[in-house]
């Protein structure tokens, strides 16, 4: 079919250039695959921060489906979500692009005509702000400032909003970028004992296998004063909407069941919700693919091809810094193992053997050596977008590491700053955090480590 004729196209040169991967070790996967009874594709940042991720986890279904790995116990795919119920919130309708279907049951269930117009992606969210068409940042959670591309547009953003508000469970660098008022509501954390007028209370979560369970806090409170998130959304419904809401708001917070009672309203796969989710273990939400039942057109599987991208801004920035004689080349942004999402614990990475720093620079032993730097040498990054704006990390000492030629890698928040706020998946919005178009500027080591070298050389 289209997908083999596809395939079959391709060639092996342009494969090896563009995955980093040489035939011999594309074939020793592959036949660890076909000898595979069943088979999970597990993937996360790595595929979802690149310009093509769509056209990547279309290709992964679609190597799933011809070997039969989807619908069948032990097997199929699992995106490896991240910890903060994101896949739970979707299913909750927290989506910037609703459907009309659910907007019509809010609108039945609570009396109130929900905007029809799509709201915005992160990306677009930021963009919004720093053009004026969004005024307000109320963030649940999170630690947007550090954890967003683009990191000077992005702060210049939130700085342009007239008001920015963060309900937090502890203080982090966005409560230092702020709009002109500026509030941060502490909230418990869901290790702690959530309080109501009902008792203690648990909230739902949702993992990636779709499964549905509740959490309940064990630790005592930071303090008494701490509210939830649920019932600091309510006491700010009552303030901002009084009378004009027919929504029992403080009502419903007493006791959580009488939330999940009105989900079930407005979600039909919530029917019995209580009763489910007090089951050992909660209960699986339904998945029709999980039952080879197609939701398409052809009540069929449905398989899809895509080329290798031969013009992405990478390619572009390479052909762009030839006449220069300037070596480009790929940044993919990570996480250290001392660290959790933006939160440092400590400066170690011990899976990679990097210890007591972070301004590092993973890099292959043949791609330093071609560019006459040495192992400890410092350089800068910058950045050789597609837009021309001047993007800059500064100072990274070089690491050799088995990573692909052409390659680099640091650790993120310290290289947000190198991507466009502009360059995101095409058909997700999601940022190319593992796609950037870097070149180096040897540097001067700076004072603190020439210091500690000097130290060491002197032990």
């Amino acid at each position: 079919g289209a997908l083999a004729a596809d395939l079959r196209a391709e060639r092996w040169d342009r494969i090896e250039a563009e995955s980093g991967l040489s035939h011999g070790q594309i074939i020793e996967a592959a036949e660890v695959y076909r000898h595979a009874p069943r088979a999970i594709v597990c993937w996360g940042m790595g595929i979802t921060q690149h310009p093509h991720a769509v056209a990547t986890i279309r290709m992964i279904a679609n190597l799933l489906l011809v070997r039969g790995n989807i619908g069948k116990p032990g097997a199929g795919v699992c995106p490896v979500r991240g910890h903060s119920n994101v896949q739970g919130d979707r299913t909750m309708g927290i989506y910037e692009k609703p459907s009309q279907a659910f907007l019509d049951r809010l609108q039945q269930v609570y009396g109130f005509e929900p905007p029809r117009a799509h709201g915005y992606d992160t990306v677009e969210a930021i963009a919004a702000m720093g053009e004026g068409r969004a005024k307000v940042f109320f963030a649940m959670g999170g630690n947007f400032a550090a954890a967003t591309p683009d990191t000077h547009r992005t702060w210049d953003a939130l700085r342009r909003c007239e008001l920015t508000v963060h309900v937090s469970t502890k203080l982090n660098r966005s409560h230092m970028v702020h709009g002109k008022a500026a509030l941060i509501l502490p909230c418990l954390g869901r290790t702690e004992v959530d309080r109501q007028a009902g008792g203690a209370q648990g909230v739902t979560v949702e993992d990636s296998m779709s499964m549905v369970h509740l959490s309940v806090g064990l630790n005592e409170p930071a303090s008494p004063l701490l509210l939830s998130e649920p019932a600091l959304v309510a006491k700010l419904a009552v303030a901002v909407l009084g009378h004009r809401t027919r929504v029992p708001w403080l009502w419903l917070v007493e006791d959580y069941a009488r939330i999940r009672d009105q989900i079930e309203q407005v979600f039909d796969d919530f029917a019995g919700f209580n009763e489910r989710v007090r089951q050992p273990g909660g209960f699986r939400l339904r998945n029709t693919a999980s039952e080879r039942l197609w939701k398409t057109p052809s009540a069929k599987a449905v398989l899809a091809s895509f080329p290798i991208p031969e013009d992405t801004a990478v390619h572009r920035a390479k052909r762009r810094a030839r006449d220069r004689g300037v070596t480009v080349f790929t940044l993919a942004t990570m996480r250290s193992h001392d660290q959790y999402n933006t939160t440092i614990y400590g400066l170690d990475d011990r899976y990679r053997g990097v210890w007591g720093q972070r301004r590092v620079l993973f890099i292959h032993e043949d791609d330093l050596r071609e560019q006459g730097l040495r192992a400890g040498d410092w350089v800068d990054l910058v950045g050789a977008s597609d837009d021309g704006v001047p993007r800059e990390a500064p100072q990274f000492k070089l690491v050799p590491y088995a990573i692909p030629r052409g390659c680099l890698a640091a650790y993120y928040p310290e290289t947000n700053a190198l991507v466009p706020l502009d360059s995101v998946a095409e058909g997700a919005g999601t940022p190319t955090s593992k796609f950037i178009a870097v070149w180096l500027r040897p540097v001067a080591a700076p004072p603190e480590a020439a210091a500690v070298a000097a130290d060491t050389a002197s032990a």
